[in-house]
Formats: structure tokens, sequence, C-alpha cells
């Protein structure tokens, strides 16, 4: 497919750019239809939310709030009146607005505030307020704020209030997008290389969320979607597309030509990438095990952005990588490829001493980093799962302005109150009992509907109080069965309660999913017990320490106003579940990248310190790049202006850099230095029963040039002479035999008579690069059978010869 598509790459591309644009025209002609489906079959908020609907089935539309403040007088003075009320009867007149309920009206007394110096109006639109038109939204705010004057202040909460003080769509994909081609052009130094992983996660996520907006026509989607799915998208796009290019960019260095470095690099990296994408996929379908229908379409837009970044990566990048041939390569590298001739890429700088350090050094580097993640994970330990809210908003928006507002005029707990729902029987009783609870400051029954009796109940704290949980829980266990009434506790706040506990009672079994799915993938691949068994107990600590960081930041409060991210506040329930999926998915990324290439050298040599050690040293950068991007697009997210997109950012990035930075750079390689050979244990029986599957294939298959063979055989060599066009011996000349991914196996130089043998582990293809000094190299790929191969060479002046 890799060879088809490198061939084909107008056709490739034209495809993918026809599909990109076609999904975009659906999209944008159908619209959307996102919907926050807080469905919690068997509880009691849901039992109080089905009666509603039944009392009162044509309150569908959104119901915001305009609130204003004078600093002298009353909000019933003549001069107030005649600046507000024109300005609310400008807002009912608007299309798309089905009510205003001012506090000027026959019933409107109990919308001003006991000491008269703050009011507020109901604005109830005809649609849901992901359906209302911004333009009308945004109408309705500035004729509200055109009413301020010294001495009034005016401000306007609620859902469709809070959409149009969103910052530009886009804005926080594009600071990610910019961020991550700074890391890329540093780690690649070609603009070109640069452009490939950036426009693979452009087509991976555009395509992705443009089918997922046609989608939520026909299923709930919520509209945290998209953001979630457009976070992760850029990351694992940008990732796999990265890890790729980083091979092909390897196999040409080493003497392949594009074409055949395009296909090795598919077959092998592209063959992982394939495999973490399946991963993830998994990871983020354990959600489904929770059974919470809000969860259900972020599943869907977050795996299919998934799959279509993998099908980019895997189809277009080779098309994109025919069209650059070797450009992909800096000029630098191009000018001493010419001079040089093809080289063996060894691991060394840094990447090769801190590997060495860690070898010498493991029992040291395990106690520190694991030292340093449960430090990090202490605040864990108080973590409150809840839901935030408009108060959470940062202090300049007028959201938040009206939320403070509200909450000094008439309670705390105005901003979230409780409906305690019955249907039929006599509620006085309840109404009283009600009223005598500790924690409740207002009680008001509505007139029955359809003999549905709704009771609003203001609790003395906020909505994110823990008092008001409690308060919940006294009404439902001790308050309603004494009344001697069938009556249920709903509203927004006890949604959130039971959304929260329904979560945490189903983690547990979240979590053994995700890690048992894990543990067997690793075990398939890897044919060992210990690997996913260290894989599983790394992820449950970075997980730790991540949620820790996300607790100190958003709980606690440390480093919020640094982040422009409001006021300190419980974590979001359902971030949990995203935040481990995506992360196990992420994590499963970096362990399969990073212990291929160990078990790839363990399977060679049979040496545990040596196979740690070269994985280490070979994949620590691109890991650490990698990680660093992820990090960029992910704290990005910040400035998408919603609370649970900036939580899941930070939370995401913290994880990343926490599980690249510290444990695959240092406490899995020291960990696997500390268990020796026992890495590597399988029981015989359990080997003879798995299924085999390979994440990379092997080496001597992988090249496109070999014939039919046998895949085992004895250690043979390449030997012959180096010499010139006119037959006289190169002396000193460097002969290097290379697989045909790229692995130096042998390395000599030529003797006086510029005799040469290189050793072979098997039959198969391989490359055999000869570089010499005023003669320029030569490289080209030989096939080994049973015997010794006599190979002889010839250099001419100057010459560079590229594989074809």
């Amino acid at each position: 497919m890799a060879r088809w598509c490198y061939r084909h790459r107008l056709v490739v591309l034209l495809l993918w750019v026809g599909a990109l644009f076609g999904l975009g025209f659906s999209a944008s002609t159908a619209g959307t239809n996102y919907a926050n489906v807080f469905s919690l079959p068997d509880t009691d908020s849901k039992s109080a939310y089905d009666l509603m609907e039944k009392a009162f089935p044509d309150t569908s539309g959104d119901t915001d709030t305009v609130v204003w403040k004078v600093d002298d007088g009353s909000v019933r003075d003549r001069t107030v009146r005649d600046r507000i009320r024109p300005a609310l009867e400008d807002i009912a007149k608007m299309p798309g607005v089905g009510a205003v309920t001012s506090p000027y009206g026959d019933r409107g007394a109990a919308q001003v505030s006991r000491d008269g110096t703050i009011a507020y109006a109901q604005v109830t639109f005809v649609k849901r307020a992901n359906e209302v038109p911004k333009e009308l939204v945004q109408d309705v705010v500035d004729t509200a704020q055109r009413a301020e004057r010294a001495g009034l202040q005016v401000e306007l909460g609620g859902q469709a209030i809070q959409r149009v003080q969103e910052p530009p769509q886009g804005l926080s994909e594009t600071v990610g997008i910019v961020a991550a081609a700074v890391v890329l052009f540093l780690a690649f130094g070609s603009f070109f290389a640069m452009t490939l992983p950036i426009a693979i996660a452009v087509f991976g996520v555009g395509t992705g969320l443009f089918t997922t907006q046609l989608l939520s026509h026909t299923t709930d989607v919520p509209d945290i979607a998209p953001l979630l799915a457009s976070l992760i998208g850029l990351g694992v796009g940008i990732d796999y597309a990265l890890f790729i290019v980083t091979r092909h960019r390897r196999g040409i260095l080493r003497g392949l030509d594009p074409e055949e470095s395009a296909v090795t690099a598919l077959n092998t990296s592209g063959r992982a990438v394939l495999f973490a994408g399946g991963t993830v996929c998994i990871a983020l379908a354990g959600m489904l095990v929770t059974r919470l229908r809000f969860l259900d379409g972020v599943v869907i837009g977050t795996s299919l952005t998934v799959v279509l970044s993998v099908l980019a990566a895997t189809t277009l990048l080779p098309a994109l990588l025919g069209f650059l041939g070797p450009r992909v390569l800096s000029r630098r590298q191009r000018r001493r490829l010419a001079a040089q001739g093809p080289e063996p890429e060894l691991a060394d700088g840094l990447a090769a001493r801190w590997s060495t350090g860690v070898e010498k050094r493991p029992r040291r580097t395990a106690a520190l980093a694991l030292l340093f993640m449960a430090v990090l994970a202490i605040p864990v330990l108080s973590l409150r799962l809840g839901a935030t809210d408009q108060g959470n908003d940062d202090a300049s928006t007028t959201t938040r302005k009206a939320y403070d507002l509200l909450a000094d005029g008439f309670g705390p707990g105005f901003n979230g109150p409780l409906q305690v729902v019955t249907e039929g029987g006599e509620t006085g009783a309840l109404v009283t009992s009600l009223k005598d609870t500790p924690g409740v400051a207002q009680v008001a029954a509505l007139p029955p509907a359809q003999g549905v009796t709704v009771i609003q109940v203001v609790p003395t704290t906020s909505p994110q109080s823990v008092e008001t949980d409690r308060l919940i829980d006294r009404l439902r266990d001790d308050v309603i069965p004494g009344a001697g009434v069938d009556a249920h506790v709903g509203g927004v706040t006890a949604v959130s309660k039971d959304f929260s506990t329904v979560t945490g009672d189903r983690l547990p079994l979240f979590i053994a999913t995700i890690i048992g799915l894990g543990f067997l993938l690793l075990l398939v691949a890897f044919r060992s017990l210990v690997v996913p068994l260290t894989a599983a107990l790394m992820n449950l600590i970075a997980a730790a320490a991540s949620f820790g960081v996300l607790v100190a930041v958003f709980q606690w409060g440390w480093g919020l106003e640094l982040l422009g991210l409001g006021k300190e506040g419980p974590i979001n329930a359902f971030l949990p579940v995203i935040m481990l999926s995506l992360l196990f998915g992420l994590s499963m990324d970096y362990q399969v990248f990073l212990v291929s290439r160990m078990h790839e050298e363990w399977v060679h040599t049979r040496d545990n310190a040596r196979a740690v050690r070269v994985g280490l040293a070979e994949t620590s950068r691109v890991i650490n790049s990698a990680a660093l991007i992820m990090v960029c697009v992910f704290m990005a997210f910040v400035l998408s202006g919603d609370s649970g997109a900036a939580m899941a950012g930070v939370g995401l990035a913290a994880a990343v850099a926490l599980d690249a930075f510290i444990l695959r750079t240092a406490l899995v390689p020291a960990a696997m230095h500390l268990l020796g050979d026992s890495n590597w244990w399988l029981p015989r029986w359990l080997e003879r029963r798995l299924p085999h599957l390979a994440v990379e294939p092997k080496e001597e298959v992988a090249a496109p040039q070999a014939e039919a063979r046998p895949k085992n055989g004895p250690a043979s060599a390449v030997h012959g002479f180096v010499r010139t066009t006119e037959g006289d011996p190169v002396e000193g000349a460097s002969v290097t035999l290379l697989s045909a991914g790229g692995r130096q196996l042998d390395r000599v130089v030529s003797l006086a008579d510029g005799s040469y043998i290189v050793s072979v582990p098997a039959p198969g293809t391989y490359l055999l690069a000869t570089t010499a000094a005023s003669y320029g190299s030569r490289a080209r790929h030989v096939v080994v059978g049973e015997g010794p191969l006599v190979y002889d060479v010839e250099l001419a002046d100057g010459e560079l010869d590229a594989v074809n």
C-alpha cells in the first residue's frame, strides 16, 4: 500500500483534498446539533427530570439572565427603571427571543434583592443554547450593556451568553500547530520535513471534526467532543507522522533511495503507528463500560479522529514523501550525503550519555524518579469530583460578574437551585419540612401542572460546596421520607452530584478494563509477562501524578491566575474517564516505541543490559520530541475558553510530560536494568498458546528486494575487494553492512590489497555501503544466500552512487 501511495501520489493527494473539502462543505451546510445528554438511568435526578419534562414539555429553550446593580439608591428608582426597561423591551422584540421576565412586572418582587441594590431579568430563547445564533446573543449582550452608566452595572449570565465570550474558534488549535511547527523545525532542520506532520494532523483532524459534526445530527454528541477530538487528533496526528518521517529520513541518510526508504518506514514505523492508533482507540472505547451516555459521543468523536489521523499517516504521508523526495532532508544533510556518502546514524551525544548513566546507576535513578512522582501524586488524595459552572470563569468575564452579583444579592445557592419534584398528593407537609431543613435558604412551590408539583429549593451554600452535596443527601434520605411523599431531587446541581457519584462508582471497572486490554496487547506484542506488568504499573503512576497536578492547579488554585483560568473548584466528573483513556492510549504509544527497539536488540544479542541501553539511546530523542509537541498542543487548549477542555489540556500535558521525560526516559529503563533477563520471561505453555502479533516486521522481510529464500540460516559473510575503475586497490575504505531497515550490522576497513570481509547474521537482503576519501561512495543492496557472497566494489573518483 505504501508503494502504491508513493507512486500514485497525485491521486492520493486529490482524494484527501476532495474528502476534506467535501466533508467541510457538507458539515457547514448541515450545521451543528451537539447535545449534552446527562442521562443517568436509575438515579434520583433522572426521575425528577422525567417528571418535569412531563409537566413542562415546551420549556426547551435556554434561559439566560440579565443582572444589574446600583451603587447608590435602589434598582426600583425611576432613573434606573427608565434605562433598564427600554433595553429589556428591545430584547423581547428580537427574533429568536421567546420571553423576557422583568422584575418590574406584577410578579417581579422576588427578582429584586432584599437591600434593593441588585435585580435580574430572565431572557428565554426559543432554542437551546448551542442552537441560538451567536449574532442574536451578541445583540442581547450589546443591548443590555448599553443601559450601563456611572453607578449602574449591567452583566449577563447563562449558557448562550457564555458562547459569545469564548475566544475565536480555532485559536487553541492554531497556537498548538504553531508551537508544534517550531519544535519540528528545531528537530528536523528542514522546512519541508516540518510541514509533513502538520499537514497530516490538519487532514486527520479536519476530516474527523467534519464527520463528527455530521454525526451529531444522527446521535447525541456533546459540545465538548469536537474540542477533545481536535486536542487528541492534533497530538497523535503530529506524533505518528513524526515517527514515520524520522524513520524515512534515517533510511535516506543510510543510503536508501527515497521510494525504498518510504516503503521501509511505512512497513516498520507505519506498523507501529497502526498498533499505537489501535491501542488509543481501544483505550477510548473503554469509556463505554461506564455506560454514561454523555461519553458515547466523546468516544465517537475522538476515536473517529484518531482513526482518520492514522489513515492519513499511512496513506497521505507516503504520497507527500513522494512529492518531496530527498528534500525531506535539510540542505546541510543533503550536502553531507553527497560529499561523504551514506553513513549509519549512531546514537551519540546526550541521549547516549544519559542511557549509559541510567545503566550505571539504575537504583538511584529509579528511586529519584519514584520520589518525584510520589510527591506530585500527593494532592490526588483530596480529589473531589463535581462540575464547573460560570462561577469558575475568569473574573473579567460578564458571566462571572453576573454569577457573583446574583450570589451577593440572593445568596450563594441562588446560582444552583434544587428542584424537589413530586407527582400527586399533598405537598404542604413537604414544603414545611423543607423550610425547616438546615442549609435551606428559600423554598417556593410552583403551581401544579399535569399533576406534577415542582418545589424550588435554594441552598444557603454554593452549587460546588460540599455542604450542598450533604444537603441533597439529607433531603433524599431524611426530609422527603419523613414527609411521607414520593418526591425526587433534581436540578443542575443534583444532576452533577449524581454524575460524580456514578462516575466514581464505575471508575474502578473502567481502569481495570483499559489496563487489562493494554496488558494483553503488550503481552502478545512482546512475548513477555514482565513488560506489560511494568507498563501497567507505570501507567498508574503517571495517572496518579498527573491527577495530582490537576488537583493542585484547578482544585487548590495553584497557578490559576497565571494561566488565566478563573476560580478554583472541583474537578469535572467526566474528566477522569476521558483523561485516563487518552493517557493510557498515548503512554502505550511511547511504551511500544521504546520497548520495540529494546526487544529488537534483545532478539539479536540476548544481552538485556545492551538491549535497554541501545533502545533508550536510539529512541529517547524522538520520544522526547514527540512528547514536547504534545505538551505544546495540549497546553494551547487553555486558550479554548472551555473549562473542561482547559482542564483536559493541562492534565494531559502534565501526564505526557511526566510519562515521557520521567517514566520512559528514567524509571522504565532503570527498572528494566534491575529486572535483567526476567524482563523477557514468558512461560512456555503460554508462548505456545499466544497468537503472533509483530509490531514491526523482521528486518529481513522489510526490504522490497527480498526474494523467496530461507527465513533462517547460519551466519555467513560478504567479502571481496574495493578497487578503483582502473583496478587499483583502495586501502582504508569504510565498508558498512546495514539491515534493510538501516541498522548497522558490521563495519570494517579495507586492507592494503583492497580486501574486506563483513559478517552476515543470516540469509537475506542487506545494504552494503562503501566510502573512501577522494573516491566518493557507493551503496548497493546485496542478497546473501546459504553461503558467503563474493562482491567486489568499484569506486570512481568523486563519484556518489545512490541506491535506485
